[in-house]
């Protein structure tokens, strides 16, 4: 992000420009088309509690990769898990 300064009649005004354009930064991927997701996501997405998550992760029920110390769900086996118990 670059600031730039510019003086008119004795009034300084701050105008803020960035290097992404506008329209790269506005656009986001829908949940389904994501690869992964963060825990407090797939929370907010299933509705169910951390304990829950870790618990369906911990029996094998839910696949998650890990990059560095972030846990990460894999959006897929989320998805199919919650199909298939729809699916009942």
């Amino acid at each position: 992000m670059r600031r730039k300064r510019r003086e008119n009649d004795e009034v300084e005004e701050l105008q803020i420009t960035s290097s992404a354009p506008e329209a790269v930064r506005s656009q986001t991927v829908p949940f389904v088309q994501k690869l992964t997701c963060t825990i407090n996501e797939a929370c907010e997405m299933t509705g169910l509690g951390r304990t829950k998550l870790y618990e369906l992760i911990g029996d094998g029920h839910l696949a998650t990769t890990t990059v560095g110390r972030r846990r990460l769900v894999v959006v897929r086996s989320l998805l199919s898990l919650l199909e298939s118990n729809t699916s009942v």
